[in-house]
């Protein structure tokens, strides 16, 4: 039985399957650039260029909070956004940002025991699941970051110490590209103090250690591990930014009212249907796990536990226990198509029918995306503008206030969602609110919730126009804030079409 089981799982019988699951990934990780803060990570990367790589020390994109001091935790890879954009253009930048995830899952996948079929196969079921989170969003780095993270302990664990000096310059990169280098340094902390716990057990009851399926470190290992991550933290002060990253990253995540009002921020919900087929997978898992899983393996279990209560927390965290739950997905496909074959008599066994009957599988699978996915993601970089009139961003709008700007004013008032948008298409203009500013406020300036009492007020709080001193308004069709800009007669409409209506104030 056991070589019947190693001729279905052995990759090397199905190269037209792995050759299609490789092409379903680069599917799914190929993405139009739709995420509405890609324009102002654009916008920060072009102008860092400009300014020979150096931050602002305030916020120079709006009008309402230009005396904050904004921390980009994101600022390097800003930068190789815009070096990127203005190299190979933007679909340069999709083509990075889908690699991104696609190394993120095959990297991870590699720290399980499976092969190759089956780590690609768990892979594309990551990227499947994560699809409303994927496209050019900073935080794929962060992904890829867990993922090394997973991988550079795997090494550990061989009993390598090249990882011991690797992972402190790693978190030094790390934290320059993307604030979730936090996630990375919660993965060491459990992993570490979980090794400890281990250690300190099979010392005690050493009948213990024959019990674990994972590697028993000594204790100069731990403590070599220790002082690793200690240097991994110390790491990450050095940003443009110092320790002021770190105080803005807790002030963020103590934000009460930005994290019960952003839909991102909110607990796993069924009411969606990626929250739907995220829980079907949790299912799934544990139904293989009840039927597969026989290891005893404390660190796995505890970086997966964590990172499933964050997950069912937070809705944005869902990717991470994705990516720390692909070892584990990897090793049960193997292992439930291994059980398959022992259950199924020798004759009926031909590895071509097979792999044959899993292409076709998987061919029906990646037809579930459209014929005409890469043709949009292709137009997208190439023809951006075109791409976005088929959209609901305000492209057109766009358009006729560069051709009439003197027919609109000089302080605006945006939505939330188009912020990064017209700071992207728009250079120059300042801007109302976009993506950076749900947790800012300086004083009686609470920026976001004077949005969302103007935007979702009922009825609109009109007055906060006039605290920030709006003098034109670009607004969604039909929307209660433009149906009362519509009534009042101190504001006029000057432009209209079937997405947005532009309305300037009337002189006095």
């Amino acid at each position: 039985m056991a070589n019947h089981e190693s001729r279905i799982t052995n990759n090397a019988s199905f190269p037209a399957l792995d050759a299609l699951l490789l092409f379903f990934i680069l599917n799914l990780a190929l993405q139009t650039p739709t995420e509405p803060d890609f324009g102002w990570h654009l916008r920060t990367g072009l102008d860092l260029i400009s300014h020979g790589w150096q931050m602002p020390t305030t916020d120079p994109y709006s009008h309402t909070m230009p005396d904050w001091p904004w921390v980009e935790h994101a600022w390097l890879t800003d930068g190789l956004i815009g070096w990127l954009y203005r190299g190979a253009g933007l679909l340069g930048v999709i083509a990075l940002f889908a690699a991104i995830p696609v190394a993120a899952g095959l990297v991870a996948s590699g720290a399980g025991r499976a092969g190759w079929t089956s780590r690609l196969v768990a892979v594309a079921t990551m990227l499947w699941l994560a699809r409303p989170f994927l496209g050019v969003r900073t935080q794929m780095v962060t992904l890829l970051g867990v993922a090394l993270v997973l991988w550079l302990w795997r090494h550990i664990q061989a009993g390598r110490t090249w990882p011991f000096w690797a992972i402190p310059p790693f978190f030094l990169v790390w934290a320059n590209l993307h604030g979730g280098f936090t996630a990375g340094l919660l993965t060491l902390g459990a992993i570490g103090l979980v090794s400890a716990a281990m250690r300190f057990a099979t010392g005690r009851w050493p009948a213990l250690a024959p019990r674990f399926d994972e590697p028993v470190l000594a204790w100069p290992q731990i403590g070599r591990l220790a002082l690793t991550i200690g240097l991994a933290a110390a790491a990450t002060l050095v940003t443009p930014y110092g320790w002021h990253l770190h105080e803005e990253i807790l002030f963020s995540l103590s934000d009460r009212f930005m994290l019960e009002t952003l839909h991102e921020w909110q607990p796993l919900s069924l009411q969606t249907h990626a929250g739907v087929l995220y829980v079907g997978y949790l299912v799934a898992l544990g139904l293989a796990i009840v039927m597969c899983y026989r290891r005893i393996e404390p660190v796995r279990w505890a970086v997966l536990i964590i990172f499933l209560g964050l997950s069912i927390r937070h809705w944005r965290n869902i990717p991470f226990f994705l990516i720390v739950s692909l070892p584990l997905c990897a090793e049960l496909v193997a292992d439930v198509a291994a059980r398959v074959a022992g259950w199924m008599p020798a004759g009926v066994l031909r590895p071509k029918q097979w792999g044959l009957g899993l292409t076709l599988a998987a061919s029906v699978a990646m037809g579930l995306l459209g014929p005409d996915h890469l043709t949009r993601v292709v137009r997208s970089g190439l023809a951006p503008e075109g791409f976005f009139r088929d959209t609901d961003y305000p492209i057109e709008a766009i358009h006729w206030v560069a051709a009439n700007r003197d027919k609109v004013g000089t302080r605006l008032f945006n939505e939330y969602g188009h912020g990064g948008f017209l700071l992207w298409w728009l250079p120059g203009e300042r801007i109302f609110i976009d993506g950076r500013m749900p947790a800012w406020r300086i004083g009686d300036r609470r920026i976001f919730q004077d949005y969302l009492a103007l935007t979702n007020g009922v009825p609109p709080a009109l007055g906060v126009l006039d605290r920030y001193k709006v003098d034109w308004a670009l607004v969604s069709r039909d929307s209660p804030l433009e149906q009362a800009l519509g009534s009042e007669r101190g504001w006029q409409a000057v432009y209209a079409d079937a997405k947005v209506r532009i309305y300037v104030r009337r002189p006095e």
